[in-house]
């Protein structure tokens, strides 16, 4: 028997000696907020400027352009994407797209210049993307292994708050939630950036789909 599993075992005994009753979870917090697109949009951007994202606008049939100028502005030559993301996206950059997969060893990952995917759901008031590991969007070590993350955002999957966001989500998947490119800060308050994931988000809100 390992540690772990001693340790897992005294906590299972000690619950069955004495049963706590389920917790009342209030419910009472906001919910159901909305606001026009424009005030949603302009909340997202002034969040993730405010974080030291990059936050570029277009339409769906920009997106391919937008990327490519993206790409291109951040100096990327080879990108990571995730198996399942929309490749037409991609079809005005002249750079080198690899797939992700399981057989990737993640420290691989950090040899890509950026890494593209898609969002799950995203938060104005906070200025949150949520990726919940679907195949546009892929593993979690793809969006923070990588320097460089860039992430498309549809206009229709933000939601005003953190309620309406989570209500949107599927509790079972993984949830991996971006507020701004990874910093940090020690004792000193000295902000480290790249610690924990990219130094460098980019936000590619699609207004029309």
């Amino acid at each position: 028997m390992t540690a772990r599993e001693t340790v897992l075992g005294r906590v299972r005994d000690a619950l069955a000696l004495a049963p706590q009753p389920a917790a009342a979870v209030d419910r009472a917090y906001r919910r159901g907020r909305d606001l026009p697109d424009a005030e949603r949009l302009a909340l997202f951007t002034d969040r993730l400027v405010d974080y030291g994202a990059q936050v570029r606008t277009c339409t769906a049939a920009e997106t391919a352009t937008a990327l490519a100028d993206v790409l291109d502005g951040l100096g990327a030559r080879r990108v990571g994407v995730p198996a399942g993301l929309d490749r037409s996206w991609l079809a005005d950059w002249d750079g080198v797209v690899e797939e992700d997969g399981a057989d990737v060893p993640p420290p691989d990952l950090a040899t890509f210049d950026a890494v593209v995917t898609s969002t799950a759901v995203s938060c104005a008031e906070t200025g949150t993307i949520f990726l919940d590991g679907s195949a546009d969007q892929g593993r979690r070590a793809l969006s923070l292994v990588p320097d460089v993350h860039v992430c498309v955002v549809d206009l229709s999957s933000l939601a005003v708050g953190v309620p309406e966001a989570l209500a949107r989500l599927v509790p079972e998947r993984p949830t991996t939630l971006i507020s701004g490119p990874s910093a940090t800060s020690d004792i000193e308050l000295e902000r480290v950036e790249g610690v924990h994931g990219p130094r460098t988000l980019v936000v590619i809100v699609r207004t029309e789909v």
